[in-house]
């Protein structure tokens, strides 16, 4: 699992956009988990998290992301995430956190929807 994270155009108080890829898993969550807390309290607290590269994702990794996103409210911000895959989406409905997260096509429609 690899996380790379960019800072958009606009500026220090925009939020940024993580891209993870590759599994996310027992022994990769917990890596993750860690590195989303921090970057949520070293940076904006408003994220952009894109899915589209991660080829496998379990449970421990959906306890990740909900961390990330109750550390993103607790500072006032958003957790927006961004996926196409099919069978990762159909884990967020299967576990009904399609309920919960925001789920964008593109990382332009999850930057806009933090704007707004």
């Amino acid at each position: 699992m690899e996380l790379k994270v960019l800072q958009p155009a606009g500026g220090a108080a925009a939020a940024h956009v993580a891209t993870v890829s590759g599994e996310v898993d027992l022994h990769s969550a917990p890596d993750l988990r860690a590195q989303l807390g921090e970057l949520l309290t070293s940076t904006s607290p408003s994220l952009v998290l894109d899915l589209n590269e991660v080829g496998f994702l379990d449970s421990t990794g959906l306890g990740a992301l909900v961390a990330a996103r109750t550390s993103a409210g607790e500072r006032g911000g958003q957790l927006a995430l961004v996926c196409t895959q099919q069978r990762i989406l159909k884990l967020f409905t299967i576990t009904g956190l399609n309920s919960v997260f925001t789920i964008h096509p593109s990382v332009d429609d999850a930057l806009a929807s933090l704007a707004a």
